[in-house]
């Protein structure tokens, strides 16, 4: 293969040949670009040095989202779109954005109120520690799956999993939910897909973590172990193992039209 490969792993030496490698910018200038924020409005003010594993998640999550913006661009142009990018915030503790204050306990999440992608960065170490789901495409997965949602709201699959949860019951709108979730899998892997493509960065194993990652984050695995038993109709984010088969499905295609088959599929089929 032409040109250096480079690994998911390896701490702070991945970013800056990252960087230089594959961006070809200066690392200064792309922490420091539009539209990558540090902190939010709403989190409490950390006072002494920073620490410094949470320095290291940051500069990662702001790679792999300026990733995410290059995939997508690329995507949306060959659709005849234009790709409006979103807001990373990464803060610890809690923080303040247009969907209501959220604390660590929420996770990462997006906003479609303000087109911002939310990381708490001590969510990277509850993976590796709570959910045993480690490494470091396993975090670059989650923070993909979050952008999938942005990508979601741009296409009007956010809105169709709107009208639906507003027609149905109970069961209907958490359907819906699981639709939604099982998509933005899906979409992080067809980003997964062409970052791969374009930049050659995956070496072996990392693909198998953020396999690893979605299965340990299903809602039967994540209900049996708080409570000792699964209820299939309260999920909201799908089964272990849908989550695998969607993102397993957007790495293998790349094709980000065959999106709208999760609205198009019947649910048990899921």
């Amino acid at each position: 293969m032409g040109g250096p490969t480079v690994a998911l792993g390896g701490g702070g030496l991945l970013i800056i040949i990252v960087l230089a490698l594959l961006f070809g910018v200066d690392p200064q200038q792309l922490l420091n670009a539009p539209g990558i924020n540090v902190g939010a409005p709403g989190a409490p003010a950390e006072e002494g040095p920073a620490n410094p594993e949470e320095e290291r998640e940051a500069s990662f999550s702001k790679v792999i989202f300026h990733d995410t913006e290059v995939v997508w661009d690329e995507i949306f142009s060959r659709l005849g779109r234009r790709y409006e990018k979103p807001t990373l915030v990464l803060f610890t503790g809690r923080v303040e954005s247009a969907c209501g204050l959220a604390n660590a306990a929420v996770g990462p999440f997006y906003c479609g109120g303000d087109s911002k992608v939310y990381i708490d960065l001590g969510f990277y170490q509850d993976m590796e520690r709570k959910l045993n789901a480690p490494g470091e495409f396993a975090r670059a997965y989650v923070l993909a799956h979050e952008v999938g949602h942005h990508v979601q709201r741009l296409l009007g699959f956010a809105d169709m999993a709107q009208q639906r949860r507003g027609m149905g019951r109970g069961g209907d709108r958490n359907q819906a939910s699981v639709r939604l979730e099982l998509q933005a899998d899906f979409l992080a892997g067809v980003w997964a897909h062409h970052a791969q493509e374009k930049f050659n960065f995956l070496e072996r194993g990392d693909l198998e973590s953020a396999l690893n990652a979605a299965f340990q984050i299903g809602d039967d695995r994540l209900q049996k172990q708080a409570q000792g038993y699964v209820v299939p109709d309260s999920f909201t984010h799908g089964t272990s193992e849908q989550r695998k088969r969607w993102f397993t499905r957007g790495v293998k295609t790349g094709d980000v039209r065959e999106a709208v088959l999760l609205f198009e599929t019947d649910y048990d089929d899921l």
